[in-house]
Order: C-alpha cells, then structure tokens, then sequence
C-alpha cells in the first residue's frame, strides 16, 4: 500500500492559533481586506471565553456559556486546518503541520498561547479534580472549584502562584478573594485559614493597585507568603510542598490543605524556539510597538506567546489584533507600518462578589484606563466595574471582539516610521 505524499498549499496570511488572539486578527483582517486568502491553525473543535472561569469557580457564571464550538466563531472565508503547527521555516515562509502537510504564506501571524505545565509540580496530574485539589485555569475542574468552596466550612484553604510569566497574573488572586468572600458571607470564615503562596516578591506587579487588594488581604484575614514555589503535591494525604527562596537559599515546606488551588508553571510551545523565532527563554520575540518578529519582516504575532513585557490577558489581544491588521497589510503593500502597540493589558480583579479592581496599564506599568475616573476609579473596587466584568464583557467578546469590532481598541499611531 502506497503512503500518499504530503500536501502543500499557499495562503496569503496564516495564522498559527485559532484561540481569542487569531480569531480576533483573522476577523481585523478580513474587516479591512475582505477578499484576503487567510488559513487558521487549530486543532480544537473548542473555543473558550477563558476570562470566565475565575467567574466559574466563584459560582457567578456556569461554565457552558464559557465553551462555544471552534467552528461557530471561525471567521468565513478562512481556510481552517484542525492540524497545530510544528515547525515554522521562516527563510521558505512555510509551515509544517502536525500531519505533515506545509503551508506557504506571504505573511505569518503567530499566535499559538502558552502551555500550561501541570506536570512541572510532581504528582499534581495525578490529583487534579479530587482529593481538594483544584485549578481554574482549566475548563473542567473550574466548577470543581466552587464545589469546594461551597463544601468548606473548615480547615485551611492555599492558594499558589507560579514564577512569571503567566496568563493573568491576577488570577491566582482572583480565586481567593472571590473564595473567601463566599466564607464570610456564610459567616465560616474565621474557621478557615486562608493563604497566598506566590512565587514572585510582590502582591501585584503594578504599585499603584497594591493598596486596594492588601485591603481586602486584611479583610479576609489572608496569610500571604512571597517567594514561595509550588514542587509537588501529595493529593491523598493533603500535603502541599514549596520551595521558599530566602536569604539562606532554598528552604523546603510542607504545608497541610484542604482546598488547594493550582496555577501551573507556563511555558511557550517548543517549535517557537525550534523554529528560530524565540528569545533567551523561547518566548515569540517581536517588536514591542509593531508587533512585527524582530528579525523576520513578514512574521508578526501577539497573545501569549509573545515576549513582550504586557500582561499576558485577553485584553491585551483585543488591543493587539488590530494593531496586527493594520501593520501587516501595510508590509503586504510595502509601506511603512503605521500601527503601535502600547503595551495595554487588563486584570479585572475580583475582589468580592459584587466588587472589581479593574487593573488597566501598559509598559512600564504606565496606568492606560479605558474610562474617565467619574465612570470608574481604576484603583478601588468599584461596582460598575463588576458590572463590566459579569455582563458586558463576555457579549463584547463573542459579537465583537471575534467578530472584527474594535471599540475601545483602535491602535495608536506610530509616531515616526
């Protein structure tokens, strides 16, 4: 039986990653350029409002309206390979998917995410979904979550955050204060003992929001423990074990739990390195403004993968995508990119029920608030920010956002080309 070759086709642009990143450019694309030749890398029949799963496990949203199929989204016109991309050939513009087949393009959008390493943490794959363990930064075990803060009434609830960088950094948080807010107003709280074990040395890496969440750290009565790591997890007796780097190096601790929360170290994809297109660490190196490859001009990409020093949020792509649009059809046309990116990123931080921190800011933690500070005060919980979050942002991402609407994200202008 002979084995068929393997297949090549061309495409004007291909995007690598059919998550909110390369839905929202193929859409931005195609809103300016409707008669463009787009192919879509993705491998899931699932696309997800991830945004809600920290809503999920705080019992606000269920998590099917988080969940829509791929092809429901999927913009026409674009050519949909369910294949990932393993390898990109940047000197050929080609593309090798997983099946084999390669793609040409003209221009390469890449935007794949991240990989979320549950493995790193020994033993954590093996409890995940049981035994009070627990992570919201995936589609099944977040209502598992809120199974178990519903089910707590006492005992010691830990919360851990791995090194940077991660996707949404005030996720980790965000899970606790909606947690234990659900205690106080079941008025169980001061029979749980609740802690924060973060990796990094600070509670939130832009100042001026620091004071708002440590008001609520003291409110819930919080423990919080700085440079701590998450190794290992021992589901069946409930034992949680960290690293603490301190002044006399690394200090083993095993810490009692019976809830535990789990965010997992974050990686890039192995092809970005493999490929040539990384930097030190594997990261997608790109220009911070353009969003253009550092070293190849008819690559571009945003999303997680990036390393560009943005948070890595939802957000972040909303404002990426457009800027990508715009600056790729401009190389197409072999004119000068008029696009910048200015490093915006939104953390929505869930503080209570009811009440958000709504974190806005780009490079240098420079604050970048969508709204005048008579419409909402970025740095208190404030209502109206919660009202955002839970009703009007999920309808702007599935009919705008992945629908090629760009309110509130009209890219800034490049002040010299």
């Amino acid at each position: 039986m002979s084995v068929p070759e393997h297949t090549s086709h061309d495409h004007d642009v291909v995007i690598i990653g059919g998550g909110s990143a390369g839905i929202a450019t193929a859409a931005s694309l195609l809103k300016r350029r409707p008669g463009l030749d787009i192919a879509v890398l993705e491998p899931s029949g699932d696309h997800y409002y991830q945004p809600g799963w920290t809503m999920v496990g705080g019992g606000v949203f269920d998590v099917a309206t988080t969940c829509r199929s791929t092809a429901s989204v999927m913009p026409r016109h674009c050519h949909w390979y369910r294949q990932a991309a393993t390898a990109v050939e940047p000197e050929l513009r080609r593309v090798t998917l997983g099946n084999g087949d390669t793609l040409g393009y003209r221009r390469l959008v890449v935007a794949p995410g991240l990989v979320l390493d549950w493995d790193a943490i020994d033993g954590l794959s093996d409890t995940l979904g049981r035994n009070g363990v627990t992570s919201n930064y995936r589609y099944d075990l977040a209502p598992y979550t809120w199974s178990l803060v519903t089910g707590l009434s006492r005992g010691k609830a830990l919360f851990s955050q791995p090194p940077m960088p991660i996707k949404c950094a005030g996720a980790p948080q965000k899970a606790m204060y909606l947690s234990a807010d659900h205690w106080r107003r079941e008025g169980c709280l001061e029979n749980i003992e609740v802690s924060f074990h973060n990796a990094g040395a600070v509670l939130f890496g832009v100042p001026d929001y620091v004071p708002a969440l440590q008001h609520y750290i003291d409110r819930y009565g919080i423990d919080v423990h700085f440079q701590e790591r998450l190794v290992a997890v021992d589901g069946d007796n409930r034992v949680a074990h960290f690293l603490r780097n301190g002044d006399d190096g690394e200090q083993a601790l095993e810490r009692p739990f019976d809830l535990l929360h789990v965010v997992p170290p974050q990686r890039p994809p192995a092809f970005i390195a493999e490929s040539g297109l990384g930097n030190a660490d594997g990261w997608l190196e790109l220009e911070p403004d353009t969003l253009r490859h550092a070293r190849y001009d008819t690559i571009f990409g945003l999303g997680d993968v990036s390393a560009t020093s943005n948070a890595k949020t939802m957000a972040a792509a909303r404002k990426q995508a457009p800027v990508v649009a715009e600056n790729l059809l401009a190389s197409l046309d072999d004119l000068p990119l008029p696009a910048a990116y200015l490093g915006y990123g939104s953390c929505p931080l869930t503080v209570e029920r009811g009440r958000i921190v709504l974190a806005e800011f780009g490079y240098g933690g420079q604050l970048q608030p969508t709204f005048p500070g008579w419409v909402n005060e970025g740095t208190r919980a404030t209502r109206r920010a919660w009202w955002l979050k839970s009703k009007q942002l999920p309808w702007v991402y599935w009919h705008g956002m992945l629908k090629g609407h760009e309110w509130f994200a009209r890219p800034a202008k490049r002040s010299a080309h």
